[in-house]
C-alpha cells in the first residue's frame, strides 16, 4: 500500500475527498477539500458538495456538485428538460441486487445508465482531486497510481452495490484491472467509528464522557449512527486492546435519511398547492424545484419557524386557480406572508417522524440484546440537524451517552483515511448471512430427499446441498478465510471457466440451496486448468470477514495462482 491516501465519501446528497501524504506512522490531520467558496460557502459548514451531476442531451458530461446545480437552476424550460440532472442517484444502488444494466432517471425523467452516471462522477472527484493536491504541493504531478484509494460506502449495502461502485470507480481511472489492490472499500459507519474513536472530549458537541478518547477505553462498548442523505447506516463495536474494534451486531439501517425529510416537505407542498398546481410546476421548472429544496435543506438543520421564498412561476400558476391565500386555509401549520411561506416548528418537526421512528426502533432493537452499549454516536451531515440530535438524546439519554462529532459531516471521510492505513482497525465482524454454494453427495436415504436423488455413472448421488462457508451472526476476522476444494475436469474447448452458484440465507443451517429463504447471490468463476481432460484440484480461500467477499483460486497439483473472482452482478 503507498503511504498517499485519498478518501472518496461519496454521499446521496453531498460527496467530498480529503487526502494524506504523510507516512502512516505521522499523526496529522488529513488535508479536506472544501468547497463552494465561488458561492459564498466557503465555511466548515460545507466540507463536501452536492452529488449532483449535470449532462447534455448527447448524455456529455458538463458539470458535477455546485456548478451541476447552479447550470442547471440557471436553465430555462425547454433546456432543462434536454438535460441530464441527476441527484440523490445513490439511492438506486439501496436495497437490491444491482446489475450493470440497470438505469436510473433523471429530475426531468429521463433515463441513462447508471453506470456512467457513477464513473463520471469518480471521474470528476479523482481528477479534481489530483488538481487539487498538484496545487498544494508546488506543482508536484500526481497521477491515480501514486495512491492508495478508499471509497466509502453504506455498511447495508448488498454486495453488488459494493462491486457496481468497485467496477464504476475502475472505468473512472482510479486504478486498473491490473491494480484493484490499491482500492479499498470502507463501510461509512465503521470509517466514522475509527475517526471518533481518537477524538478527545472537546471533539463532540455534547462532552458527556470522561475526557479519554475511546481508543483508550478497551471493553467499551459503543454504537455508531450515521445518518446519511439517504440512508441510516448503524453499527455496534466494542473497543480491543491497542484501539482496534469489534463488531457486535451486524450492520442494521434503513433508507430514511435526511432526504426523506426532503421528501415529506414536498408532499406537504403539493398538499398546499392541490388542484395538480405543485405537478404542474415540478414538470414545467424542475430547476426552480431544486431551488426550493436547496434552502430548505438549510432550515431543516433547526429547530423553530422557518420561512421559504415563494418562486415566481409556482406563484404565476397558483394565481390562475385562485388567490394565493386561499391555498393555505385547508392546511395547518403553514401559512401566506408577502411572497414566503411560513412553516410552523410543529409543522417542520412532522417532517422528521417517520425518520425518527426508523432510527428510534433501530436503536431499541439493538439496545434491548445482551449487550452494555456506554455511547451513542451521531455523525454524517442529517446528524446536523437539531430536531434530531434532541430526538435521540430524549429517547435514550438515560440509557446511553449521546455524542456528535463537532463536524460530523467529516467524521466519515476523515475516518476512511484511517481505514485506508490500517484495515485491521476493524479487526472482526458478524457475518451478515449464512453463506454457502451448491454441492453433491452420496445419496443416504436416510437423510435425503429422494427427489434430490440422481444417478451419475451408476452411483446415486444427492444434489442441491447447500455447503455452508460461514454462519450467520458468526464472528469472522478481517482477513480469514474458509477454504473450499474442488476437482476441475476440463471436457470441452469452449468451456473456459467454472462457475460456482454462491448462495445466503439469514438461517442457520440450510440443508438445501432451494430452500424457502435462501437465494442466489452471485458466481464464483474460476478459470479452467490448461491441462485438458485431466483432474485439476483447485482450493479457493474466500474472504468474508473484510468490506467485501473476495476469493483467490489455487492449483494444489502444480501450485498455479488460478484466476478467481465472485461475480454479484451477474445471475447464471
Amino acid at each position: 500500500m503507498h503511504d498517499f491516501i485519498i478518501a472518496i465519501d461519496f454521499g446521496t446528497a453531498y460527496s467530498g475527498y480529503v487526502f494524506s501524504l504523510t507516512p502512516q506512522r505521522a499523526e496529522i490531520d488529513p488535508y479536506m477539500r472544501r468547497w463552494g467558496r465561488e458561492f459564498g460557502l466557503d465555511t466548515p459548514k460545507t466540507p463536501k458538495t452536492p452529488t449532483c451531476i449535470l449532462f447534455n442531451e448527447d448524455k456529455e458530461f458538463i458539470k458535477f456538485g455546485y456548478e451541476a446545480k447552479r447550470d442547471y437552476i440557471r436553465m430555462r424550460g425547454q433546456e432543462a428538460r434536454k438535460s441530464y440532472f441527476f441527484e440523490n442517484f445513490k439511492m438506486a444502488l439501496y436495497g437490491k441486487r444491482v446489475s450493470r444494466d440497470v438505469e436510473i432517471k433523471a429530475a426531468n425523467g429521463k433515463s441513462m445508465k447508471a453506470l456512467k452516471v457513477f464513473t463520471e462522477a469518480l471521474r470528476y472527484l479523482k481528477d479534481d482531486a489530483l488538481r487539487t493536491i498538484t496545487e498544494s504541493t508546488l506543482g508536484r504531478m500526481f497521477i491515480a497510481s501514486d495512491f492508495t484509494w478508499v471509497l466509502t460506502v453504506p455498511a447495508i449495502w448488498d454486495p453488488s452495490a459494493k462491486q457496481f461502485m468497485r467496477e464504476a470507480a475502475t472505468q473512472a481511472g482510479l486504478v486498473t484491472e491490473r491494480t484493484q489492490h490499491h482500492l479499498i472499500i470502507a463501510l461509512e459507519p465503521e470509517a466514522a467509528s475509527a475517526w471518533c474513536k481518537k477524538l478527545p472530549a472537546d471533539g463532540f458537541i455534547t462532552q458527556n464522557h470522561d475526557g479519554r478518547s475511546l481508543d483508550q477505553c478497551p471493553g467499551t462498548q459503543f454504537i455508531v449512527v450515521d445518518c446519511g442523505g439517504g440512508t441510516i447506516d448503524i453499527t455496534v463495536h466494542e473497543v480491543l486492546h491497542g484501539g482496534a474494534l469489534k463488531e457486535l451486531h451486524k450492520a442494521s439501517g434503513n433508507d430514511l435519511g435526511g432526504q426523506s425529510v426532503d421528501r415529506k416537505f414536498k408532499e406537504f407542498l403539493r398538499e398546499i398547492f392541490s388542484h395538480g398546481v405543485w405537478d404542474e410546476f415540478e414538470e414545467n421548472f424542475p430547476s426552480e424545484v431544486q431551488k426550493i429544496m436547496y434552502e430548505f435543506m438549510f432550515l431543516k438543520q433547526v429547530d423553530d419557524d422557518v420561512q421559504i421564498v415563494f418562486p415566481y412561476n409556482l406563484g404565476t400558476l397558483a394565481q390562475e386557480r385562485q388567490e394565493i391565500e386561499r391555498f393555505f386555509e385547508s392546511v395547518r401549520g403553514a401559512s401566506w406572508d408577502d411572497g414566503c411561506i411560513k412553516i410552523s416548528k410543529e409543522t417542520l418537526r412532522s417532517f422528521f417522524a417517520e425518520s425518527l421512528k426508523g432510527i428510534t426502533d433501530s436503536l431499541r432493537e439493538i439496545l434491548n440484546k445482551d449487550l452494555n452499549v456506554e455511547y451513542i454516536l451521531l455523525v454524517g451531515g442529517y446528524a446536523e440537524s437539531q430536531i434530531l440530535r434532541q430526538h435521540v438524546i430524549d429517547q435514550f439519554g438515560d440509557q446511553c451517552k449521546v455524542l456528535c462529532p463537532c463536524r460530523p459531516q467529516e467524521a466519515v471521510v476523515k475516518g476512511a483515511v484511517e481505514f485506508g492505513r490500517n484495515p485491521a482497525v476493524v479487526a472482526s465482524r458478524k457475518s451478515a448471512f449464512t453463506y454457502g454454494f451448491a454441492d453433491s453427495e452420496k445419496f443416504d436415504p436416510s437423510k435425503h430427499k429422494k427427489e434430490k436423488k440422481s444417478v451419475v455413472q451408476g452411483e446415486e448421488f444427492c444434489g442441491d446441498i447447500f455447503r455452508k462457508l460461514v454462519e450467520e451472526g458468526e464472528d469472522v476476522a478481517w482477513d480469514e478465510t474458509r477454504e473450499l476444494i474442488f476437482n476441475v475436469l476440463e471436457a470441452k474447448e469452449n468451456h473456459t471457466h467454472v462457475r460456482i452458484r454462491f448462495y445466503r440465507t439469514q438461517r442457520r443451517n440450510p440443508l438445501y440451496v432451494d430452500e424457502e429463504g435462501v437465494e442466489e447471490v452471485g458466481l464464483l468463476i474460476v478459470r479452467m486448468p490448461t491441462t485438458r481432460g485431466r483432474k485439476h484440484e483447485v482450493k479457493l480461500n474466500i474472504t468474508f470477514g473484510s468490506t467485501e467477499i473476495t476469493v483467490t483460486g489455487t492449483g494444489l497439483v502444480y501450485g498455479s495462482k488460478e484466476s478467481a473472482m465472485i461475480d454479484f452482478m451477474t445471475r447464471s
